[in-house]
């Protein structure tokens, strides 16, 4: 699968995960749009939906509607998960929620849906199971390694593989982080509350240039 570069604009579309992050409703509520035609949409010969970001844009500023990442301001952290175990995908956004820490979070049950909003996304974390049907982790994160994306995501797989198993097709990427399940979540808010203090004393020297200059 290509991707855009990231100079490129991408304008053409994105996934209903996405459309309904950006709307701040519901994947159904987004489904029921585009059904009423407020939303252009097709489906791809997999029968993926696509919808325009032009129109999830227009909507937007029809409904006077705040971008779900303005909403809070700029530290929060866009997270992207992908796990095709639904009872593994609620988990996570129980403790998400019960966390309570600045992050965007959209998940996924299919690596290739993913795909398609990675770019309009721009996640900054990424968590991925390794053992999917159809587009597998292995593949998610060789396809991303390709692209430039990939350079300044911090990712990490959950999975129930052993590091043998991993490294008997083919190992990860250098710098992924494996997180064995059951998943650790204390581990995870560590690992969660430490990119968020990297990024807060980024940003602090960021500002202190800007004021010596």
């Amino acid at each position: 699968m290509n991707f855009p570069t990231p100079k490129e604009p991408y304008d053409g579309y994105c996934g209903t995960s996405y459309a309904a992050k950006m709307l701040g409703i519901s994947v159904g509520t987004v489904q029921g749009l585009v059904e009423k035609n407020e939303l252009k949409a097709w489906k791809t010969h997999g029968g993926h939906r696509r919808i325009s970001l032009q129109s999830v844009q227009d909507y937007q500023r029809r409904h006077n509607l705040i971008p779900a990442s303005l909403m809070h301001g700029e530290e929060r952290l866009r997270v992207l998960v992908v796990e095709d175990e639904a009872v593994i995908r609620v988990m996570l956004q129980h403790q998400f929620d019960q966390w309570a820490l600045p992050l965007d979070v959209v998940m996924y049950s299919s690596a290739m849906e993913a795909l398609v909003d990675m770019p309009s996304l721009q996640p900054q974390v990424l968590l991925t199971d390794l053992r999917m049907p159809g587009v597998d982790g292995f593949q998610l994160l060789k396809m991303l390694k390709e692209h430039a994306l990939f350079t300044s995501l911090a990712v990490v797989v959950m999975t129930g593989l052993s590091d043998g198993e991993i490294q008997a097709q083919g190992g990860l990427p250098e710098g992924v982080k494996v997180l064995h399940k059951p998943v650790d979540v204390e581990w995870l808010k560590g690992f969660f509350d430490a990119l968020m203090s990297v990024r807060q004393i980024n940003n602090r020297r960021g500002k202190e240039v800007d004021v010596i200059r």
